[in-house]
């Protein structure tokens, strides 16, 4: 090993904006923030998904290629159906199925929890 993740980065307009989206669906907090800068963790000392400010960011037009996604999360819930709602309740848009948008345009998809996977706190 080499080294070991420390935060996933989005570009984004409005970092604040897209954190308290992020940490309201995961159930983490925002544990550093400056005004280009936020990040959601469980803890300060630990990795999490940072937001960057990025002046200008053009948000993915999924499923359309002409703005490529960048990146997207896998978000897992005990049940997708239920989960939606709650989603488009933080400010999420729903793309496609179960493919969603954050605030700042990010594509994220809900997936079932699998097996393996602890269950969800409810």
């Amino acid at each position: 090993m080499i080294g070991r993740l420390h935060h996933v980065i989005v570009d984004c307009p409005d970092p604040r904006g897209s954190a308290v989206f992020w940490a309201a669906l995961l159930g983490r907090e925002i544990t550093y923030e400056d005004a280009d800068f936020v990040v959601v963790s469980t803890s300060d000392q630990a990795s999490g998904i940072a937001f960057q400010r990025a002046t200008g960011n053009v948000a993915p037009t999924w499923p359309d290629p002409a703005v490529p996604q960048q990146l997207h999360l896998d978000v897992m819930v005990e049940d997708v159906a239920a989960s939606a709602p709650e989603v488009l309740a933080l400010g999420a848009t729903r793309l496609e199925g179960d493919v969603f948008a954050d605030p700042g345009g990010h594509p994220f998809c809900l997936v079932r929890r699998p097996g393996w996977a602890p269950p969800i706190p409810g």
